[in-house]
């Protein structure tokens, strides 16, 4: 049996926008139709539930870090990167029952917020249970990181055994980040995760000291290493930047997310072009003025052409998480339209996941979800927008 939604607008992101448009579903959230208000009122569709605000597909969170939910509230602001690497690593160890319930809370939160796809970091299997029973979906990125070219054989057998544990669940191993991989164990990860239409992540010059490591072997990073008790004396700089540096190492063939991004730079980008020709760029803004108080160059990326996908990282590094509230940070910060911000929310997100036959867009024979924004200012979220799932 078919019931019917309509609202002020309906942003289908797929086409253009319709005003008082109406939306048929099946009793499983199927879109059957989506009509024009004239169109509706020409078949004198009865039993309407109509809203104030606008109807936008269930939103894409392409970078969460699901397994930190217990460190919510327990890290400083403006740490610095290489500081929250080491907080993170001070605190992480907690009780499993504790772990488990900030997990399922996280994942309740993010349901509630519109949020119907996750692409999740995972170090272990911890998370595997809560995944299972979620209502959203997930694809978890078995993060892999070693430092030393002489361990990476055994770290991809560690690997490979935590990927094929979260069957039948989606998982791929990817790179933590080009500070933490070394190049055999990236030569690993293109041999494990390097095939076409593949989804894989890193995180991406998040900090000045990355791109300082790489390019004279200076800053904080050394400190960091010296904290972990890691021996990098094998280690030369390249001359270049981060993203110069590591890009080569991974597969073209893959689509991949490079994560931050809060110091790429324009030379950055034009590399990339060359280089890669299946990039995403996920921006996580209120991670980052969480951790470095600093946003990326947005109008850089934007203007650029890029695909660009939202994420919210972890409650260790945000106070909520929340697509809406990434979206609002973005629009205030960074002057990006609505309109802009729904396609990285929800249609570009849902292509990077490999999921976009089922979500990211209100189209016929989808079911992506259905979400309501209210107390908009025109097509502007205020501090007061909030966000209600409907389907």
């Amino acid at each position: 049996m078919r019931s019917y939604l309509s609202a002020s607008w309906i942003y289908p992101v797929s086409s253009a926008p319709l005003e008082n448009g109406v939306i048929a579903i099946d009793t499983d959230g199927t879109i059957l139709e989506i009509l024009t208000a004239a169109a509706a009122k020409s078949k004198n569709i009865q039993n309407i539930r109509q809203y104030q605000g606008i109807l936008i597909p269930g939103l894409i969170n392409t970078h969460c870090h699901l397994e930190l939910s217990h460190l919510f509230g327990k890290i400083p602001l403006h740490t610095g990167l290489s500081g929250f690497v080491q907080q993170i690593m001070q605190l992480r160890a907690a009780d499993a029952e504790e772990i488990e319930a900030a997990m399922e809370k996280a994942d309740a939160e993010m349901y509630e917020n519109g949020i119907v796809a996750t692409g999740d970091i995972s170090n272990q299997l911890s998370s595997r249970g809560v995944k299972l029973k979620s209502r959203m979906y997930y694809h978890t990125f078995v993060e892999t990181m070693g430092f030393n070219p002489e361990k990476a054989a055994d770290i991809i057998k560690k690997a490979e055994e935590t990927r094929d544990a979260f069957a039948p669940l989606k998982a791929t191993i990817v790179p933590h980040a080009p500070y933490s991989v070394s190049e055999p164990l990236f030569d690993e990860i293109f041999r494990t995760s390097g095939a076409e239409g593949e989804s894989v992540s890193i995180h991406n010059q998040e900090t000045p000291d990355e791109n300082a490591f790489f390019e004279k072997k200076e800053g904080h990073f050394l400190k960091l290493y010296q904290f972990l008790g890691l021996d990098i004396s094998f280690f030369t700089a390249k001359g270049k930047s981060s993203l110069q540096s590591y890009l080569p190492l991974l597969s073209p063939a893959a689509k991949t997310l490079l994560v931050h991004n809060t110091f790429t730079s324009r030379e950055d980008l034009e590399f990339a072009a060359q280089t890669h020709p299946n990039l995403y760029w996920c921006l996580c803004p209120n991670a980052n003025l969480y951790i470095e108080n600093r946003l990326p160059d947005v109008a850089l990326l934007k203007n650029s052409g890029l695909k660009i996908t939202l994420g919210t990282d972890s409650l260790g590094s945000n106070h909520q998480l929340s697509i809406l509230a990434e979206m609002f940070t973005l629009q205030e910060q960074a002057a990006v339209s609505f309109s802009e911000l729904l396609l990285w929310a929800t249609l570009n997100g849902a292509a990077f996941l490999g999921i976009s036959s089922q979500y990211g867009s209100l189209e016929k024979g989808k079911r992506p979800g259905i979400n309501l924004i209210e107390k908009l200012d025109g097509d502007r979220l205020t501090a007061e927008s909030s966000i209600k799932r409907l389907i």
